[in-house]
């Protein structure tokens, strides 16, 4: 298997079914085989429902059914370690980065990078669809804390598209403490502690106008980003 595509979805009954079809189309008329996993985070609606009607259309999907709630981060470590993939990216339900993004990570893999993130800070990505101004700045405070904090060398640690070779997943995610806010600081940590070579890709993004990011999130990621820091310094990765 050459790529393992993970989306985490929480919730997502009503956009799940049009991203999964989107990311087939792609993948289908490429020369490499594929699999395509949508990890459930215990969904309070029907998008476990939806997931497994599209796989009797969609050759190559899998399920990971959560039936409680753990995070986005606990999801993406569940998928990534349950791929098959030789790289495996993980993608958002949303499809605010569209799969034939991909293409501009594979070449790195054979350069050798074991983590390619997507960036939406790169010199030549494209924003679509800009976030609102609230945040922009609640998004560049938190890159400062991070840089200064846990500095990982790259612009955009949160972008959800990233993908890792199958040494680095098995290095990674088994070493992941944090599951919800702060985990892509964390992941990004440990694949650098380990000595993992990361490169920043540009990708086109567009933003969700039904995604929302609270004050109240906004201090919990602080607080894990605190926890990341605690954890290197004290030698638990």
């Amino acid at each position: 298997m050459f790529l393992s595509v993970i989306i985490p979805a929480y919730n997502e009954e009503k956009r799940i079914a049009k991203t999964l079809l989107a990311v087939d189309e792609y993948l289908k008329k490429q020369s490499y085989q594929y699999e395509i996993l949508v990890v459930n985070d215990g969904s309070k609606d029907k998008t476990a429902e939806v997931v497994n009607d599209l796989s009797l259309q969609i050759t190559n999907l899998k399920l990971v059914d959560n039936k409680e709630n753990h995070g986005k981060g606990f999801v993406v470590r569940h998928g990534m370690l349950a791929a098959e993939g030789d790289i495996r990216l993980f993608m958002d339900a949303d499809n605010s980065t569209s799969i034939d993004q991909v293409a501009k990570f594979l070449p790195y893999f054979s350069q050798g990078y074991d983590v390619v993130v997507g960036s939406r800070r790169a010199i030549g990505s494209v924003n679509i669809v800009k976030q609102s101004g609230i945040r922009e700045f609640l998004g560049k405070m938190f890159r400062l804390v991070v840089h200064f904090v846990v500095p990982l060398g790259v612009e955009d640690s949160q972008a959800g598209f990233k993908a890792f070779s199958k040494k680095a997943v098995e290095t990674v995610f088994p070493k992941q403490t944090i599951f919800r806010w702060a985990f892509d600081v964390e992941i990004l940590a440990i694949a650098k502690k380990f000595g993992f070579k990361i490169k920043e890709v540009p990708i086109a993004w567009s933003n969700d106008p039904e995604s929302h990011v609270k004050l109240g999130g906004m201090v919990k990621m602080l607080f894990e980003v605190l926890t990341v820091r605690k954890n290197l310094w004290s030698k638990k990765y």
